[in-house]
């Protein structure tokens, strides 16, 4: 039986490495998901297993872009090496509102707002804010066009963004990326900077829920463990192909398709858990 649930595992991985980079929200098919694929582990252990395999997905962001975030290489001049000394101020200086309001709101918000109706309503009006701000800004030239032009006043304009994000069925990349384009940034800088401010985020999120795990005196199993391990050498993998795909997707389309797949599924989740109530 422990097979069914290393595979039932592999799938959360597969579905986190997915929805965690693209703008759909990875809570909201979590909650879907979770209907229909239950591990077989305590409450307390699985909600911090949702959160922790972000970090397999967190660790295909430097290995793709390790060119472009490490900041010693002696290969490089000193010049280029200042130029990405930078780019980390920007992102912690981005990852800021999100990190305070998180540690202080995060209790409250899972009480409160981790709920299907938080969650669809989330997917539906940003899936109609992808779409509106794409059609606005159809034809339109950007103010920036890389990531190392973005301002630290553009990366804390998105990093208010991200705060957003803290409202399950939003998405933290869907959150961000939305908040570049509506601050002039491209749709490829605001994608990049968008998984370069993920590192310290989830990095942060993924830590402090284990610390709660442990500091309430929750214990895992060794399967457990191996489940959790399983679930995030996966994210990691369809991470590395998902960041890359998205990349490369933002050079020829908009995200308009991002759009109508959030409120699609936002409708589904909205039926599915109203019928579910009056059966």
């Amino acid at each position: 039986m422990f097979i069914i649930e290393i595979l039932k595992a592999i799938i959360l991985g597969i579905v986190e490495g997915i929805t965690e980079w693209l703008p759909i929200s990875s809570t909201g098919h979590m909650i879907l998901l979770d209907e229909f694929l239950h591990l077989d582990v305590s409450a307390e252990f699985l909600e911090m297993f949702l959160v922790v395999i972000q970090l397999g997905a967190i660790c295909a962001v430097p290995v793709l872009f390790w060119d472009r975030l490490w900041p010693l290489s002696r290969k490089k001049s000193a010049e280029v090496n200042r130029a990405i000394w930078n780019i980390w101020g920007k992102v912690l200086v981005g990852a800021i509102p999100a990190a305070v309001l998180g540690l202080l709101l995060d209790d409250l918000l899972d009480e409160h707002l981790y709920n299907y109706i938080v969650v669809a309503i989330a997917l539906i009006v940003y899936g109609i804010a992808f779409i509106f701000v794409e059609k606005n800004k159809a034809e339109k030239k950007y103010r920036i066009e890389m990531v190392e032009d973005i301002t630290y006043t553009d990366a804390l304009k998105i990093g208010a963004f991200q705060v957003l994000s803290l409202v399950p069925g939003t998405s933290r990349s869907g959150s961000t990326i939305l908040g570049g384009m509506i601050s002039g940034v491209s749709r490829k800088a605001s994608a990049e900077f968008s998984f370069f401010m993920a590192i310290p985020i989830m990095l942060g999120a993924s830590g402090l829920k284990v610390l709660k795990f442990l500091l309430e005196g929750f214990t895992a199993s060794g399967d457990e463990i191996a489940l959790l391990l399983v679930g995030i050498v996966v994210s990691f993998l369809v991470s590395f192909f998902v960041i890359r795909f998205l990349m490369d997707f933002v050079k020829r389309h908009d995200f308009k398709i991002f759009g109508y797949y959030r409120i699609t599924l936002g409708l589904i989740v909205l039926v599915y858990f109203l019928i579910k109530s009056f059966v």
